[in-house]
């Protein structure tokens, strides 16, 4: 799977004025609209672009940062957190640089990753949901975490949707990822239960452990001899981010079933099907189709907005073939997402 480049050398696609602005202007890097300083860049030319979430160090080629951006958090330390603003009315995502803000002691290559050069972080939370329970490894098995691509940073994945011969797109989840698995070993059937990064014991303090008890999920595993999975979907709740679906109990939604034998990706069509057999919510199907109809990322990001029932600004949405379809330009699965700058502006 591709990783996600935090911080890469890009080149300038368009420069647009913004109305009313006289100091600054719009540069699009990849599918991202940067609000930058005027004049500072002109099409064509090269520079180092930081992702949404990045989380820069402290030194002195970030220091313009401190005003707007820095943060000092018991679990990242201290830093620049680069989130999604709006200035004059342009939404702005990420953060651009000359190339002259990297060692001038080579040169550098279109789609560089830089992000370690530059000591840059992906900013994030501690796995901590109350009552999180007792870490007690990785991910087993090889199961994958369940981060996805965002649309800005690919666009090209819109041209491999084209080829597909259907698609489906599902509502993003407000929550934590949560897996269960369900494998065969030499001594018997193990069942556990991971957040996004890490597995969990079943020592009665875990919610998510609490949660697959109260569905009878493992029973319901063996009841059904079903064979290796490893199930992923979203936990949302009380407690867990801010609760903008506005539930009274947790509830877990499914966006991924993967065969542990396999190691592939069900189908829309058998993860549903598990999903009834096993009585579980999967995350909310908004669209289907066999021919993409969207061409820019700006249609898919319109294509994004919308609430949940709570009247609270949704997510985004997730685009996925319904058969699974090996991506090259991601190295894995053929899979994106596209978030909802409604959210990310309230957020």
């Amino acid at each position: 799977m591709a990783n996600r480049k935090l911080a890469s050398v890009q080149m300038v696609h368009h420069v647009n004025a913004i109305e009313g602005a006289d100091r600054i202007e719009c540069v699009q890097v990849l599918g991202w609209n940067v609000v930058a300083k005027k004049g500072e860049f002109r099409v064509g030319d090269y520079c180092v672009y930081f992702e949404v979430d990045s989380f820069l160090p402290v030194c002195e080629q970030f220091e313009f940062l401190r005003s707007s951006c820095f943060k000092n958090d018991d679990y990242m330390g201290q830093g620049f957190r680069l989130k999604t603003q709006r200035f004059r009315g342009q939404i702005s995502q990420g953060l651009i640089l000359p190339t002259d803000i990297l060692p001038q002691d080579r040169e550098y290559v279109l789609g560089e990753d830089v992000t370690e050069l530059l000591g840059v972080r992906k900013w994030d939370i501690e796995e901590k949901v109350t009552g999180s329970g007792t870490v007690i490894g990785e991910m087993p098995f090889g199961i994958p975490k369940t981060d996805e691509m965002r649309i800005q940073s690919f666009p090209e994945l819109i041209t491999e949707f084209k080829k597909v011969p259907s698609y489906y797109i599902s509502t993003k989840m407000d929550g934590t990822s949560v897996t269960m698995y369900w494998k065969k070993e030499e001594s018997g059937w193990r069942f556990g239960v991971c957040g996004r990064n890490y597995e969990y014991a079943d020592d009665g303090k875990c919610a998510f452990w609490e949660y697959a008890k109260k569905n009878r999920i493992e029973e319901k595993l063996r009841e059904k001899n079903l064979p290796e999975l490893a199930i992923q979907g979203e936990f949302c709740g009380g407690g867990i981010q801010k609760n903008r679906l506005k539930l009274k109990f947790p509830e877990w939604y499914v966006f991924t079933v993967i065969d542990l034998q396999t190691h592939r990706r069900l189908s829309l069509e058998k993860m549903t099907e598990l999903c009834t057999v096993l009585g579980l919510h999967q995350v909310p199907v908004e669209e289907t189709g066999e021919v993409f109809p969207y061409h820019t990322v700006d249609e898919l990001l319109e294509r994004a907005r919308g609430k949940y029932a709570s009247g609270m600004h949704k997510e985004g949405i997730v685009i996925r073939p319904t058969e699974p379809v090996f991506s090259y330009t991601l190295s894995g699965p053929l899979s994106m997402k596209v978030l909802n700058n409604d959210y990310l502006l309230k957020e």
